[in-house]
This record gives structure tokens, sequence and C-alpha cells, in this order.
């Protein structure tokens, strides 16, 4: 049985990833360019990918392959119409970021309602030393309790943030995705969560239905002015109407952990705002605390030897 990984670089170096327990030989590749996917995946039975994208072309190049074993959650790298009808099984990771992504989204929160960053600017400024008293109060500092929480997404990344904003006293409201309907009385319709919400945190994937699902004309609806964080996936806001909707004052803050291009080039929307103390950008590591990546790897190898029992799980199917 010949595994293949294509990309062992998007995991921490400091991440066990022990043998599976069959007879095996196993082929890793730091990174794989996109050139390089068809020649390096052409014998191999298992593939393991994280964000290297297997298209059909690259996949009909495959005759051997049975497994795609995705070291992620999210699968909108892989052709999963062309496995299934290669009756190649595609897995994915699942719940193991319970904890490390809604704590940095809670992180990128306080961040920005608390005007972490301005203030530490301000410090590093010497404007402590002209206060001329204990303190000052040159940026807004806001509570989150009694505030609302607005939660675009109801899988266990978004139950786990609205637990957390329950705990501090936040109302939450859950919407599914833009022009979804029929979610039943514990949802809230899109629009009213984008004008009731005080915070706008996206916890869906990224699919056609999902994609620029945020742009010029939600940014009008949030007559709140809320922060927008985005730890999902880049390419569910309109990345250029992020800047104009922070100097229209429609938006209090945002913080993203994600771009639709990763990493974004030099001429990308974001790479302007990074002076702005509203604006926060860290390189799609909500995911990555220790446990949690070794979580992920764990379960990636048992993927792997479940399906090779012939008792696949963490099957992934292909979009109604």
């Amino acid at each position: 049985m010949k595994i293949v990984f294509l990309d062992r670089a998007t995991l921490s170096p400091q991440t066990t990833l022990r043998e599976p327990s069959f007879e095996h030989s196993l082929t890793v590749h730091d990174r794989t360019a996109p050139g390089q996917v068809a020649e390096r995946i052409a014998d191999a039975d298992i593939v393991v990918t994280n964000k290297v994208r297997l298209g059909a072309d690259a996949l009909a190049a495959a005759p051997r392959l049975r497994l795609v074993a995705v070291a992620a959650t999210g699968t909108d790298n892989v052709d999963i119409a062309a496995c299934a009808a290669r009756g190649i099984v595609v897995s994915n990771i699942r719940d193991y970021a319970k904890h490390t992504v809604p704590e940095h989204t809670f992180a990128l929160i306080f961040a920005l309602r608390r005007s972490i960053l301005a203030y530490h600017a301000s410090v590093r400024a010497g404007r402590w030393q002209q206060a001329d008293q204990f303190c000052f109060f040159d940026h807004p500092i806001r509570d989150l309790a009694g505030s609302t929480l607005g939660v675009i997404g109801d899988g266990s990344l978004g139950n786990s943030v609205a637990a957390t904003g329950r705990a501090l006293g936040m109302q939450v409201l859950f919407s599914a995705h833009k022009g979804r309907t029929g979610q039943g009385s514990l949802y809230t319709p899109f629009e009213q969560v984008l004008a009731r919400s005080d915070v706008i945190t996206l916890h869906c994937p990224l699919r056609p239905a999902t994609r620029n699902m945020i742009g010029a004309a939600e940014f009008a609806l949030m007559r709140r002015k809320p922060l927008l964080i985005n730890t999902a996936r880049g390419g569910l806001v309109d990345e250029s109407a992020v800047g104009p909707a922070l100097q229209a004052g429609q938006i209090a803050g945002a913080g993203f952990d994600v771009t639709s291009v990763e990493p974004p080039p030099a001429d990308h929307p974001f790479m302007s705002l990074l002076d702005r103390p509203d604006f926060i950008l860290t390189p799609h590591v909500a995911w990555a605390s220790d446990e949690a990546v070794q979580g992920l790897a764990d379960q990636l190898v048992g993927n792997i030897e479940a399906f090779v029992r012939g008792e696949p799980v963490n099957v992934v199917k292909p979009a109604a």
C-alpha cells in the first residue's frame, strides 16, 4: 500500500505523524507545486493532502488511487465529484479544532473590542507619559457582556463559539448563509443577523453558495457597526469591500485569519490595512495550536487505518 503525503510542511514540525499499523510505504513531500501533483500521485494507493489541489486531471493520472485523506476539515481543494465517479473515497478531519479556533476567534474579538493594538501602539509612542495621570482614554473600549453575537454557521466550531459567547454574557443569534431558508425557529434570517449583531463571526465552509456572501451590500445592512471576524475560509467575504467598510464606519473593526489567496500577494486589499488599529490579519493559524495539530495528525492516521480495515470514517460525499 503506497501512501504519498503531498504537503507535510503544512503541519508544524513538532507534530508527530505516527506510522500506520499496516504494511505500507510512505513518501513525504514538504510541498508540492501544481505541476508536480500528477507525477507524484501516479502510483499511489492513498494520497494525503492538506491544501494541495487534486483536480480531475491529476486524479485521472492515478489509476491505483483508492483514498484521498485530507489533513483538514475543508475539502474545497479536492474534486469530490471526480473522486466519487472513480470510486475514490475522500475522508477529512472533524472536530479537532473545537478549542483552538474559538479561542483564536475570541482573541481577535477581545483585541478589537478593547482596542488592544491601538493602546499598545500608543504606549510605545510615549502617550502614557504624556497623559499626566494613571491612564488615558484615546481609544474605545467596549464590554462583550450584553452585546449580540451573530454566528454564521452552526457546526461544531460555530456552536463552540456560541457557548463561549453565552458564557461571557452575550446574546447569540445563529444564521445559515445568505439565501438559505427553512432553518427553523432557532435560526435568525441572515439579513437580520447582520442588522442586529455587535459581533459577526463566520464558521461555514466555502462553497459556491457562500463565496463572497458578505460584500458591500451586506456591510450596508450592519446597523450596529459590528466587528467582523473570519477564521473560517478566505472567499466568504468580498475582501475588496472590507477597507471601504472600515473607512465608512460601517463596521467597527475586522479580524481575519484567512484570505482567498494564501499567502496574500503584496497587492492584496488587506495588505494596505495592516497599519489600521481596527484591522487584524493573522496567517491562517487559528487551527494551529500544538494540541489541535497533534489531534489532527492522530485522526488523519486513524482515518487511513479505518479505510484499510474496510471501515471508512469521516467520508466526504459530493454536494447534493
